[in-house]
């Protein structure tokens, strides 16, 4: 099932961006115009990581300072340990978009 998430112009370069759905909630990220996809939970606790300070290819969660790996969703700094879930996008009339049954951990 492909899941409409935000339109491109929604998530400016350098920045994530928090997006509820009735499938779940994801953080959007924009990397110099390459957008990824992760779940928005923090995998360590409370935090959500589209609300996140995005530094360089890491995403920090707020909560703990914890650091993720935008791309590949793989812990970079404790507390942190445990890996996010990423899906692939595909840009479908300037929309991001993911396929819901293929999230995976790095």
């Amino acid at each position: 099932m492909m899941l409409r998430l935000c339109a491109t112009n929604h998530v400016p370069e350098g920045q994530g961006r928090k997006v509820e759905t009735e499938e779940g909630d994801f953080a959007v990220f924009n990397l110099g115009g390459v957008f990824f996809v992760t779940q928005n939970a923090c995998s360590h606790g409370p935090g959500h990581l589209g609300e996140g300070r995005v530094l360089g290819d890491e995403v920090e969660c707020a909560a703990h300072a914890g650091r993720f790996d935008i791309r590949t969703g793989r812990a970079t700094a404790e507390p942190c340990w445990e890996p996010l879930l990423v899906w692939d996008v595909t840009i479908e009339d300037d929309q991001v978009c993911i396929r819901l049954d293929q999230g995976r951990t790095a």
